[in-house]
């Protein structure tokens, strides 16, 4: 019996999507900036009473970053939709003066599209981001964000998601008229290059033997902690699960001992303090704990506690998110092959889901 071929995480196709994932946004930053501003102003003359996100799997993470997003910029009361709701149950809604924001790579997902139609008949603007030219929930919105990742091969989404993260950013950055955050944005892909050449090897020895994590954030970061845990399920064979930093601290907090690690991400606004108290505490209870985004102060005391604190870039709040997940998918996807995985085949997984 011939011995298994041995995968250079290099040679994936994760691996690869992910490292160029700044590609992506160079060409929204390039391609769309007239369209981008246009939605922004219709937005405005909408000025709607709620924004509704309706996604599933990795473009869910980013409608949990779309949320707070949302919130903390504009105002604007931001909620989750039950596309069953309107697919299984057919119940309709009074969505009048309301955005129906749906986020899909593929834009092929019939429950999605149901609940896109039903929005549409309930009153909704529907604003689309998705990353398939010519998909049907592209022709069924009324404005529509193109993602430009382009071919996305691998089963665990990465650089679509980035893109989608970006869009948001800059969709937000459109409506609000703020040219500092738009600067920000214009400098995001060589952030995005940086982020990528970060040493995040260190988190490996925590995480490779083990069987169970808790992968937190809280507030803008909240989404990313999520995408991570589910890259972690998805090509790692690891069962990890995410939180916010306020509610690991009810019945989850429990679980956690030297046997049981977390991974803690934090980014430079009112939220960094708590996720690093939180990160100090379970480091003190011989918790393995990897934390990434902790503040330069922060660092020396969580490493002296036993913590293993990886760099990142210090930016504008709004895109630290980005950038930490651009760092977390290379360390994911080096540690899937570590644990005998192949990144690229997750098992029982295909890349379109399709549910009704």
């Amino acid at each position: 019996m011939s011995a298994s071929p041995v995968i250079r995480v290099e040679d994936t196709r994760m691996f690869q999507e992910a490292g160029t994932a700044s590609e992506a946004v160079r060409a929204q930053l390039q391609g769309d900036a007239h369209a981008i501003a246009a939605i922004g102003a219709e937005l405005r003359r909408l000025a709607p009473r709620t924004v509704i996100t309706c996604a599933r799997g990795s473009s869910d993470h980013a409608a949990t970053f779309a949320k707070y997003l949302i919130e903390t910029l504009t105002g604007v009361v931001t909620a989750s939709a039950a596309p069953s709701v309107s697919s299984l149950y057919r119940v309709s809604q009074d969505l009048r003066g309301c955005l129906f924001l749906a986020i899909s790579q593929s834009g092929r997902s019939p429950d999605l599209l149901a609940a896109v139609a039903a929005a549409k008949q309930a009153g909704a603007t529907v604003l689309a981001l998705c990353n398939s030219p010519g998909a049907p929930l592209s022709a069924a919105a009324d404005l529509v964000i193109e993602l430009r990742a382009g071919l996305e091969t691998s089963v665990a989404a990465t650089k679509s998601y980035l893109a989608t993260l970006a869009a948001l950013t800059r969709l937000v950055a459109a409506w609000m008229q703020d040219a500092e955050l738009q600067s920000a944005i214009d400098t995001l892909p060589d952030l995005m290059d940086q982020s990528w050449a970060l040493d995040w090897s260190a988190a490996l020895a925590p995480l490779e033997s083990a069987k169970n994590l808790y992968v937190i954030g809280r507030g803008l970061g909240l989404g990313a902690a999520q995408e991570t845990a589910l890259k972690f399920k998805e090509t790692c064979g690891l069962h990890a699960e995410a939180f916010s930093s306020a509610e690991v601290r009810h019945g989850p907090y429990a679980l956690v001992g030297v046997d049981f690690p977390a991974l803690l991400f934090a980014q430079a606004d009112v939220t960094r303090a708590g996720v690093e108290t939180l990160a100090m505490e379970l480091a003190r209870r011989g918790v393995p704990i990897v934390i990434a985004g902790a503040g330069v102060a922060s660092a020396q005391p969580l490493s002296s506690a036993g913590a293993t604190v990886l760099p990142a870039l210090e930016v504008r709040t709004e895109i630290a998110p980005i950038l930490l997940v651009q760092s977390a998918y290379r360390v994911i996807a080096t540690l899937s092959v570590r644990r005998g995985f192949d990144p690229d085949r997750p098992a029982h997984l295909r890349k379109i889901t399709e549910t009704v």
